[in-house]
């Protein structure tokens, strides 16, 4: 959805309130989130951006009757500053020193005996439940049963309509039907009779299906439910599935019926049954039609972790997909210097259209896994800046360019960053990059005990910039996708939380490594590899962990001071361009591959 004028969200702010008014509610609370409470939306709920006109993936929207808020992270600040400007809407920053977040807010501003409202298809059970607990201690109620926005949005984008295909059984490695029947086992254990399966990536890994109803993720709009003893029943639009394909899920167990039917299922559970659900994974408005005698059992999604640990078969397929990403990553930046060296004008979109017309050159290459980041100079001080016709930068042969990009293949799906010296650097660049690189090796070449989570390995990335009195505010790493969402839980690497789960770090798991450092109007610098976590020993204290390096890309040494980094640091990125160098040149020829040769040359030669 593209941008909202700012003269248009008073309007509609207005309109909201109206609507406020009607109901006798106080504050109308509009996170990003659907059904599958998913981190990119379908454009159908995508109502937080139509009322604010802030299009970043991440924030929350508080109206009361005379203020409204719009809570975003550090990766938005600049961004959301600028599409809030004159909207009514106070940008509020999210993990800042004495800023209250908005639950915290929420409370402040609600009086004894007034009510909240939040579309009960946009919260989950467990959020609900924290946001009822808070507003009850200053004696207010919360309310799910209305959408208000909905309500004054006139021309809310239909249901999308993408068709659902299989993802082939020679990527997909494990046929649904033992995958299903793993899950039978899971749920016998937790005394289940049913599970019910709401985010979207789990319902496609179990069901060996993908669509394309969320721009950049393999995934389609669904929930399944599944009988510990019975068959599975896939709540979607039927219109998306092809005769072959229906018959090939029925003769799996697996049943299809209308997409809004799931809450009529739930409702005609009986006594009897015990059901299994993530009250973080499914929102109040499925959850509410279970009968009161259906026994509960909360737990997380047991595919969710099955889903995280990929199988030796998968790795093998995301190892030949990251060389071929890697081959495409070289022939686009190639192309880029040289052009550059020509005098060939060039900007940010440039720099897209590249790695786009490169990456759709590869086998088994489906699309993008989020939309690129290329930000030059002081773009690139915008964790998540996107270039956009009407708003981008032009490159010149100085400074530097941050490039975060991705791809989905039917093999894997990759998320890569890397800073190019598109000329002469500054001291204070190169130095800014080299720390942030020293945090990147720090983390690829730890070994860890097995059980160790991710923000108890937070730290190593950091240290070096801590060093010199810096840090960057997004977390370390995130759990990637096997041919599905380039974000994907439960495992992350990030400074601990009070109250947060530790998720250990198990074989198999793939997570990004990216540190950054970012300073506004001058220059952002992040460094970003994916890499699987494999066993390494064991000794007299244990089994010990340690990072496989998936990536296959050169790093851009004249982004460097190599004479920052120590002899080990030097050691590791000399191996590592060696490991590139010998995987990608078999792909690539002339131009390309002395573009590779000299990229991948040791730091010392």
């Amino acid at each position: 959805m593209n941008a909202l004028a700012a003269p248009s969200v008073p309007a509609r702010l207005a309109a909201l309130r109206q609507a406020m008014r009607r109901h006798g509610v106080a504050a109308c609370l509009v996170p990003t989130a659907d059904p599958h409470l998913s981190e990119y939306l379908p454009a159908r709920w995508a109502a937080r951006e139509w009322l604010s006109g802030f299009t970043g993936s991440a924030g929350t929207l508080l109206v009361t009757a005379d203020e409204a808020g719009l809570w975003t992270d550090s990766r938005y600040f600049a961004q959301a500053e600028r599409e809030l400007a004159g909207s009514g809407i106070a940008l509020m920053r999210q993990k800042v020193a004495h800023a209250p977040e908005h639950l915290a807010w929420l409370q402040q501003h609600l009086r004894e005996g007034e009510t909240a409202a939040v579309a009960g298809d946009s919260l989950s059970l467990a959020a609900r439940r924290q946001i009822e607990r808070l507003l009850g201690e200053a004696g207010a109620a919360l309310r799910t049963d209305l959408d208000l926005p909905a309500e004054v949005w006139p021309d809310r984008p239909a249901l999308p309509k993408a068709p659902v295909v299989e993802h082939p059984p020679a990527y997909a490695c494990v046929p649904r039907a033992e995958k299903l029947e793993r899950l039978r086992a899971s749920l016998r254990k937790h005394g289940a009779t049913h599970h019910l399966v709401s985010s979207l990536d789990d319902v496609a890994w179990l069901t060996n299906l993908r669509g394309s109803d969320v721009e950049c993720n393999p995934v389609f709009l669904a929930h399944l439910l599944v009988q510990a003893g019975g068959p599975a029943t896939l709540f979607a639009d039927r219109g998306k599935f092809d005769d072959a394909l229906v018959a090939a899920l029925a003769a799996d167990g697996v049943r299809l019926a209308d997409y809004a039917t799931v809450v009529d299922a739930l409702a005609e559970l009986g006594a009897g049954d015990a059901l299994l659900l993530d009250p973080a994974r499914v929102v109040c408005a499925v959850a509410d039609a279970l009968p009161a005698a259906v026994r509960r059992i909360e737990a997380a999604n047991p595919s969710t972790l099955a889903k995280a640990r990929k199988s030796p078969a998968e790795l093998d397929h995301v190892r030949e997909t990251m060389r071929r990403d890697g081959a495409a990553l070289v022939r686009a930046f190639r192309r880029l210097e040289d052009r550059l060296a020509a005098g060939m004008a060039q900007t940010e979109l440039d720099v897209d259209a590249l790695l786009r017309e490169e990456r759709a050159a590869q086998p088994g290459f489906v699309g993008e896994s989020f939309a690129t980041i290329a930000g030059y100079q002081a773009n690139g001080a915008l964790p998540h800046y996107r270039a956009t016709p009407g708003s981008h930068g032009a490159l010149a042969r100085k400074g530097l360019l941050l490039v975060d990009s991705g791809g989905q293949y039917l093999g894997g799906t990759t998320d890569v960053t890397r800073v190019l010296a598109l000329g002469e650097t500054t001291a204070e660049q190169r130095r800014d990059a080299t720390l942030v690189m020293k945090g990147l090796i720090a983390l690829s070449r730890a070994r860890f005990p097995k059980g160790a989570s991710g923000p108890q390995l937070d730290a190593l990335a950091r240290a070096p910039l801590w060093a010199g009195g810096m840090d960057y505010g997004h977390g370390t790493g995130h759990g990637v996708g096997y041919f599905l969402n380039v974000h994907e839980g439960p495992q992350s690497i990030r400074p601990p939380v009070p109250g947060g789960a530790l998720v250990p770090l198990e074989p198999g798991m793939i997570t990004s490594i990216e540190p950054g450092l970012y300073k506004p109007g001058r220059h952002g610098i992040r460094h970003e590899n994916l890499a699987v976590v494999v066993e390494a020993e064991h000794t007299e204290f244990g089994d010990f962990c340690a990072f496989e390096t998936l990536t296959l890309c050169p790093f851009d040494r004249r982004a460097l001071e190599p004479g920052l980094l120590s002899p080990e640091e030097r050691a590791w990125l000399d191996d590592y361009h060696a490991t590139v160098r010998a995987a990608l040149a078999p792909l690539l020829e002339d131009a390309d591959l002395s573009w590779l040769e000299r990229h991948c040359a040791p730091l010392g030669g």
